[in-house]
């Protein structure tokens, strides 16, 4: 797991190319106003999706993990707790191949993201994203999915 702010990202371009393209996007885009949907970069190999919800509370979120993408998820507006675990600390509770989604059961940390941070979230790392601090609050994130 990386945790950063995005004038910093130049320091993980040399982890992986499409790590670096996924994160040139967000640099280079006017996210403040870029609607709500999905945006191709370089196919099904680096895509975003740009979505605006409102922050709940922990008891309704779940952990969840990836095994094709990595995902960077950077906040563009508001804030909100990001939970954390390793994916091997997790029990495993549902599998859909197809939507790369791992649903886990467990205990983990949670981490403030606020405007201008982003995440960078591995197979290894399973995560509860969207899970608000004080109460509800609207939040704009950008989720820049990079096939591993």
């Amino acid at each position: 797991m990386i945790l950063d702010q995005l004038e910093n990202a130049a320091a993980y371009y040399p982890l992986h190319p499409r790590l670096e393209r996924g994160l040139r996007y967000l640099q280079a885009m006017d996210l403040e106003h870029l609607p709500p949907g999905r945006y191709e970069i370089a196919g099904d190999q680096v895509f975003a999706l740009v979505q605006e919800y409102d922050s709940k509370p922990k008891e309704e979120g779940f952990w969840e993990a990836h095994e094709k993408y990595i995902d960077i998820q950077y906040v563009a507006a508001g804030r909100e707790h990001m939970g954390y675990a390793p994916t091997a600390s997790l029990r495993e509770t549902e599998r859909d191949a197809d939507s790369d989604l791992i649903k886990l059961e467990g205990e983990g940390r949670f981490l403030e993201l606020a405007e201008g941070s982003f995440v960078v979230m591995g197979p290894q790392d399973a995560h509860m994203p969207g899970m608000a601090i004080e109460g509800p609050q609207l939040v704009k994130k950008v989720v820049v999915k990079v096939l591993a």
